[in-house]
């Protein structure tokens, strides 16, 4: 059995700060745990990971973006970034923004049944005017890297892809629609992982909405349960079977989003 815990900490020292990351790690005891939006250099990071092997992927800017992977079983080997041809494939380059793969947003690491691969996706931002490298370049080429990889052991991703895939997936659809989280193209690029084959790991224990990942600063968003799921686990075809159970913990703070976890039988 295996217990993998995935978490948008929104800067890994502000959570250490608030006194929230040692009583997280002591109480959940994740066999592995892949963060997003850790915000620091691996020199920055003084934080209590006795036990774990990790591995961070940090951003050139610096308090910005950047991923990070902590095992207690060490990976066979640990993969920063799309490859080459993947990058020149689908064309995945800089925009007014900066240049993705220079943001630490994606770590692959192969274990003995499987490869685990966390993934910070860049957000479209307010005006939408990232739709553009999310839609034809962002989605596509990750979507090609998991399928690559799978080709050689079953695969689970998981992290922040900042969609929410249905209505049921965020607390206010209607007035959402069309605006960054919920668009058409972000929208189309998640159920593109589902067509290729991949499983959305919660909804195989959980229907309907009420489920959310992430809220808003603003209005008690939290408190009310006004959000959006917008982290996921998902997980090849191949390992359905192996999944016995996949949570939201919205009782764990320190951050704007909550922890999700995933436990396999393998």
């Amino acid at each position: 059995m295996i217990k993998v815990y995935s978490w948008n900490v929104n800067g890994i020292r502000a959570v250490n700060n608030k006194g929230l990351w040692d009583p997280f790690l002591a109480k959940e005891q994740p066999d592995i745990l892949c963060l997003q939006e850790i915000k620091a250099k691996p020199e920055q990071i003084d934080v209590d990971i006795d036990g774990y092997d990790a591995f961070w992927y940090s951003a050139d800017k610096p308090g910005y973006s950047g991923t990070a992977l902590l095992s207690k079983v060490a990976p066979l080997q640990v993969i920063n970034g799309f490859p080459e041809s993947t990058i020149k494939q689908f064309e995945v380059t800089g925009d007014t923004y900066g240049d993705p793969n220079l943001e630490g947003r994606v770590i692959a690491a192969e274990f003995e049944k499987f490869w685990l691969v966390t993934v910070y996706t860049p957000n479209a931002k307010d005006d939408l005017s990232r739709i553009p490298l999310r839609h034809k370049h962002w989605d596509p080429a990750f979507l090609a890297y998991c399928q690559q990889l799978e080709s050689t052991k079953p695969v689970i991703f998981c992290g922040d892809l900042n969609v929410a895939h249905t209505e049921d997936d965020l607390a206010n659809p209607k007035p959402n629609r069309g605006k960054k989280g919920f668009t058409d193209e972000e929208r189309a690029g998640f159920q593109a992982f589902v067509d290729a084959g991949f499983i959305d790991s919660f909804r195989m224990f959980k229907q309907g909405n009420g489920f959310y990942t992430w809220w808003s600063h603003f209005a008690n968003a939290r408190a009310r349960n006004v959000g959006w799921r917008i982290d996921y686990f998902l997980v090849s075809a191949k390992l359905k079977s192996k999944v016995v159970d996949a949570a939201i913990h919205p009782d764990i703070l320190g951050s704007d989003h909550c922890p999700i976890s995933v436990t396999l039988n393998i």
